[in-house]
């Protein structure tokens, strides 16, 4: 059975418009049992329909971001996903579309899930004293909760092939380098660098951003920019965007010198 504990294994509290997911088994460094699976799927959920969150930050408790499964969970033959949304993936989150920003915090220890769930995220913050990677193959694994899918479409095919073969660590400096982290953060400061970047997306537009989200996301596999596929994509969001509220509110705000007062439609 899961540790007994008081605290729920994944919260989400709120920053003014800032949602954050707290990774919160910090005993475990932060590994994922089916505890921390359905809250953090449970919270991301209930981020998504909450509308004065405009983007979500997912943190680690502790020393640690996540330390990926929780292997004694397996070796005892017990689950660690969410029986009843195994839609949603590893940890609640790889496979769990929403159509807010996330942003990845990792103040420590990320290799294997920790990484994959860095990758799920649509930007990164990592401090500098922490590493990422795929160590699965130095254990007979594989990493299936995205890694051998997400890392080679963010990093040059081969150095993503030499990490998952390799499954050797991979520095801050190195992945911010290679462009798979948006900001190293100064030891101890990654939850306030991400809380940051967090507010500046949340400054803006609300639908203006969520959409800007969908596009990239659903365009990116979709070959070339000359495509009518992919401009099609582009004028259905588009359609959407400069018929909104929103839309009306920015310019006038401009014009008046004042902050916009958006209202997410």
């Amino acid at each position: 059975m899961s540790e007994p504990n008081t605290e729920p294994a994944a919260k989400l509290d709120r920053h003014g418009h800032v949602g954050v997911l707290t990774l919160n088994r910090p005993q475990a460094l932060n590994a994922v049992n089916a505890d921390l699976a359905i809250a953090a799927g449970a919270a991301l959920e209930e981020a998504e329909a909450d509308p004065e969150i405009r983007a979500v930050v997912l943190a680690g408790a502790g020393r640690a971001f996540c330390a990926g499964a929780d292997l004694k969970e397996l070796a005892a033959g017990r689950r660690i996903d969410d029986r009843d949304h195994p839609e949603w993936g590893f940890a609640g989150i790889v496979r769990h579309w929403i159509s807010k920003p996330t942003i990845a915090a990792a103040n420590g220890f990320a290799m294997g899930g920790g990484t994959e769930i860095l990758l799920a995220c649509d930007l990164a913050v990592i401090d500098e004293t922490a590493s990422l990677g795929l160590p699965e193959v130095k254990r007979g694994l594989l990493a299936a909760a995205g890694g051998v899918i997400r890392m080679q479409r963010q990093i040059p095919f081969k150095i993503a092939l030499e990490t998952m073969l390799t499954g050797e660590p991979m520095s801050a400096a190195r992945a911010y380098e290679l462009g798979l982290v948006n900001r190293v953060a100064p030891a101890g400061t990654t939850l306030e660098v991400a809380l940051a970047l967090a507010g500046t997306i949340a400054a803006n537009a609300p639908l203006s951003v969520a959409w800007s989200k969908r596009v990239a996301h659903t365009t990116y596999g979709m070959g070339s920019d000359w495509e009518p596929e992919v401009w099609q994509v582009n004028a259905e969001a588009a359609k959407v965007i400069f018929s909104s509220m929103d839309a009306m509110e920015g310019p006038r705000a401009f014009a008046e010198k004042r902050t916009p007062a958006w209202q997410g439609q």
